[in-house]
Order: C-alpha cells, then sequence, then structure tokens
C-alpha cells in the first residue's frame, strides 16, 4: 500500500461540474486534485443546454469566448399539442440579464474539452484519470467537529493497490451513482416523477423543420421533445419502452415515423444514409434530491446531490450553480481562515433553488405526458388556460432561477422583499474600463464589491475595506444608465456584491448603511486578514 499524500480539496468525477469547481477553485489560488474513472472526456452529446447565468459562470472560469463559438441561442420553450399546436410559448431573449443569450445549445463533449484544456493550464489543478474511488472517510471527534481530514481511497486502471489522499475538504461530483452521496450518509427523496425516455441525437444534412428552440410535444401516449443543437446536429427524446428498438429495418420505420413532423425520411434506410443516428439512449427521468448535502468538509454537487427530469433543460445549469455558490465559500475558509459556518450556507442556498427548478422541470412533464391517470387531459388544458393569461409566461420564464432565500448571507428585511435585490444576481451589462468595453464581472474580479448610486459613507467604505471589495459608482461606468435604473427600481442607494454576484446586503435609499452587517460578518470574519470584519460599524 503506497503512502498517503496530503492536498487541500479533493474532487472525485471530471465532468463539467468537477472540472469547472476546480477551475474556480484555482482562480482563488486552491489547489485540488481531480479524481476521474475515465481516461478521456465522454465522447457521446448528453447536456444540450445552459442558461446565461450559467454562461456568466463559464466567464468566471475564462472559457466564454471559446464557448460562445460552439453555441447556438434559442429561441425558448413551446408546449404543442398531439397535433403540434401550440398550447403555450416561454420565449428567451438574445440578450439576458446575465449579459448573454437566455437559453443556448451545444454539444456537451466540446464543452468538456475546453473546460479542460482550461484545467490543463492551471498549476493549481491536477487531473488523474483512469481512477476509480473506493471510499471517503472522514475521522471527526464528534459532531462538533467538521475540520478533521478527509481520506480518499483509490485504484488506478489495471492495479488492485490502494492508494490514498488525505484532503482538508471533499467534493462528490460523481453523479447519481456517487460514492460520495454514501459518505454523507444521505438518502434521496423522491420527488415523484420516474419515466423512461429514449433520447437520439442525429446529424444530417437533410431540411429539419425547426422553430429554433425547444418543443415539448404534450400527448399522454407518445410525448417527446426536439431542439435544434448546431448546425447539423438535432436532438429528438421519445417516452419509448425498451423494447421498441430504433435500428434495423422495423426500427427506421419506427424511426421515419416519429421523426416525421419535422423532417421527411426515405422508406428505405439504404437511401438514408445523410441521417445519421450518433447516439440512441434509453434513459429513466427522475425527480429526487438528497436529503442532505453535506458531513464535515465533504459535500454533494451537480447529480449527486439532486436529479431532475430534463425538460426545462437545468440540470448541467443546477449543477455548475453549485459549484459556483460553494467554492468561493470553501476558499474562505480553507485560505483566510473564515468561519467553519460559513460553508454551511451552500445547502441552505442551493437546496430550495435546486428543489423549484426540479419542481418547474416535473410540471412540465406532467404537462407534456398527462401523467398516467384520468386527470391527464384537464391537466393539459388547465395548463393552456392559465399560459394563456397576460404575463404568465413571462413570469415563468423569470422565475426558473428564482432568488436566493433569505439568510446570513442574504439580507432581506419583512414587507421589503420585492423592493430589495437582495438574493438576486446584479445584472452585468457592458462598461467601459480603461477606454475598453468589458463585462462588468471582468471589472470586478473574483472577490466582493460595493456598487453605489451615491457617495460611499464611511460605513460603505468600512465593509469594502475589511472584505477587500472594490468600491465602484455606477455613474462612472459607462453602461447608459443600466446599473443606476436596476439600483432604483431596488430602492437601493447601493448594494453589496458577493463574490458569485449574489446580493449580499444593500444601502436601502436614503439610510446610508447597509442594513445588517452583524449577521453575516461573524461568517466572513478571517484570521489571515488585517481588517476585522466583526467590529464593523
Amino acid at each position: 500500500m503506497s503512502a498517503a499524500s496530503r492536498t487541500p480539496v479533493v474532487i472525485i468525477g471530471a465532468g463539467p461540474v468537477g472540472v469547472t469547481a476546480a477551475l474556480l477553485l484555482a482562480r482563488r489560488g486552491v489547489h485540488s486534485v481531480v479524481l476521474e474513472r475515465h481516461q478521456d472526456v465522454y465522447p457521446l452529446p448528453r447536456a444540450v443546454v445552459v442558461d446565461d447565468e450559467v454562461r456568466r459562470i463559464l466567464q468566471s472560469v475564462g472559457v466564454h469566448e471559446e464557448f460562445a463559438a460552439l453555441a447556438r441561442p434559442a429561441r425558448g420553450l413551446r408546449l404543442l399539442d398531439a397535433r403540434h399546436r401550440v398550447i403555450a410559448e416561454f420565449p428567451r431573449s438574445p440578450q439576458g440579464h446575465h449579459g448573454f443569450p437566455q437559453t443556448s445549445m451545444f454539444d456537451q463533449p466540446e464543452l468538456e474539452r475546453l473546460l479542460r484544456d482550461a484545467l490543463a493550464n492551471r498549476p493549481e489543478c491536477e487531473l488523474r484519470g483512469g481512477v476509480e474511488v473506493v471510499s471517503v472517510t472522514q475521522d471527526t471527534h464528534g459532531p462538533d467537529d467538521a475540520t478533521a481530514p478527509v481520506r480518499v481511497t483509490f485504484r488506478r486502471d489495471g492495479s488492485d493497490e490502494e492508494e490514498h489522499l488525505w484532503a482538508d475538504a471533499v467534493l462528490g461530483c460523481d453523479g447519481a451513482g456517487s460514492i460520495t452521496r454514501d459518505a454523507v450518509g444521505a438518502a434521496w427523496e423522491d420527488l415523484h416523477f420516474q419515466e423512461s425516455w429514449r433520447v437520439i441525437d442525429v446529424r444530417t444534412s437533410r431540411r429539419v423543420r425547426t422553430w429554433e428552440g425547444a418543443e415539448q410535444i404534450c400527448c399522454p401516449t407518445r410525448p417527446a421533445t426536439f431542439m435544434r443543437v448546431g448546425e447539423d446536429r438535432y436532438r429528438w427524446e421519445f417516452r419509448l419502452p425498451d423494447d421498441e428498438p430504433l435500428d434495423g429495418p422495423d426500427g427506421w420505420e419506427r424511426l421515419r415515423n416519429l421523426v416525421a413532423p419535422w423532417a421527411d425520411l426515405p422508406s428505405d434506410p439504404s437511401l438514408g444514409d445523410d441521417f445519421e443516428v450518433i447516439r440512441q439512449a434509453q434513459y429513466t427521468f427522475r425527480a429526487r434530491i438528497a436529503d442532505r448535502w453535506r458531513r464535515g468538509r465533504v459535500f454533494l454537487l451537480g447529480d449527486a446531490a439532486h436529479l431532475t427530469p430534463p425538460f426545462v433543460g437545468q440540470g448541467l445549469c443546477a449543477g455548475l450553480r453549485d459549484a459556483y455558490n460553494l467554492t468561493w465559500k470553501l476558499a474562505r475558509v480553507l485560505q483566510q481562515g473564515a468561519h467553519e459556518g460559513l460553508l454551511d450556507t451552500y445547502e441552505r442556498e442551493r437546496k430550495p433553488h435546486a428543489r423549484h427548478v426540479i419542481r418547474v422541470a416535473v410540471a412540465i412533464g406532467w404537462a407534456m405526458t398527462g401523467g398516467q391517470d384520468h386527470g391527464a387531459a384537464l391537466r393539459r388544458a388547465v395548463v393552456g388556460t392559465v399560459c394563456r393569461l397576460p404575463g404568465v409566461t413571462a413570469a415563468v420564464s423569470r422565475d426558473l432561477s428564482p432568488a436566493l432565500t433569505a439568510g446570513p448571507l442574504v439580507r432581506r428585511r419583512p414587507g421589503l422583499t420585492r423592493r430589495v435585490p437582495a438574493g438576486t444576481f446584479c445584472p452585468q451589462p457592458w462598461v467601459l474600463h480603461d477606454g475598453r468595453r468589458v463585462r462588468l464581472d471582468d471589472l470586478l474580479g473574483d472577490s466582493f464589491a460595493v456598487l453605489t448610486a451615491v457617495p460611499p459613507t464611511a460605513q460603505m467604505t468600512a465593509v469594502a475595506t475589511a472584505l477587500g471589495a472594490r468600491t465602484i459608482r455606477v455613474d462612472d461606468l459607462g453602461d447608459d444608465g443600466a446599473l443606476a435604473a436596476w439600483l432604483a427600481r431596488g430602492r437601493a442607494d447601493a448594494v453589496l456584491l458577493r463574490p458569485d454576484r449574489v446580493v449580499m446586503d444593500t444601502v436601502q435609499a436614503g439610510t446610508g448603511d447597509f442594513t445588517d452587517t452583524a449577521a453575516w460578518a461573524p461568517l466572513l470574519h478571517t484570521a489571515r486578514h488585517p481588517a476585522d470584519v466583526r467590529h464593523l460599524p
């Protein structure tokens, strides 16, 4: 047995969530080792859609320009009936709140290669492929001991020898069959959706009738999803039993009938060589959430923590949000000695958000499939009626990623929730910096920031100094007044932004001070920082 070594963070799983987490930690100087059982990127497509919030996360790890070259903006989501008549439409903007198209289609292997290329250029990161993790254990001394090192035991391909890594923290990004979930003692909570679907990825030069957005066919006997992924790439998803293959002569005829509303295929499969099925796979779509996401310094992210049906394209998005939320907090604890309680806010903030997104996906799934009971037709009729009400479709699109719930790092006072933007993301306009147009986050950097529409008060300055935050007057940004108008709508003179660009606290108009530094300052106090946020005014 080999001698064990020590690393600040071990990440189990080198999918998009695990590699993004490693890159986010690296930007803050935290070293990590990523353990992955495969030697290379999984070559076949899986996730195909991200939203503008996630594109902002990709910006934070420095791959957004390369991603833009391979992504395809989509118009939104349509619910269609069995005869392909529009029930409801949920449009998505080409320029969202975060400064990117609200919906982008892409090929997951291409994204993974971008992320791995970025990882290879970071000396803080080490990727070890061909590694099977056997166990994750933390020897704590009682329930209050969360800081004990974590032991990760693994084997390399072709070897029976067990090796060990000791880590200050372990991130389980190892999917639905997560060994890390067992390590934290988590169990699944069933959110009541389970159906077997066939996913079909196609490359074709044939004419395909497309709305340039996702289409969900609401039909109790043959529900389906269709979307254009790339220039010549398309995805269909059908609820099919396992015993309906789509290969061979009979399978070709079945496939031809399935895709007939969108593409005309010849009856002779030998004449369909310009319609290439890249992949067909049977999946069981489930809605589940882990009952706990952390034990000591072991955390669950992505599919290890939550599973969602794909009907609103939020599976990968939710996992990348997990990484964005957790990594800045973990870096602050590991590198600057912040309070261990800061890490408790990860599950507290992300779990309700993930639950909301899963429930939206389940609702769309029910609208599509009608479930399996006699109320199916009634539910679809209600969906159609409700979605025709003014403002409903816009509200559903807007609330797909709701504000974080109130807590130590999201300060909202009763009665002011609608006025104060705490818990929401700051918008990201283009701004001027040194004579160049840049995105706001590129100006703000990776730490806290204070955006203010008024001259900074003594308390604002003290907060900024204690947190190492930049203070920026929005009137000086050359953004055509976008941020000033956003502050005005929230009746705020200034906001304090967290490193993940969520509004943590506000200075309400005319008050001059942040609302409640006493709630969050103890969590963010850093033992190795010259300014002590515990003693803020």
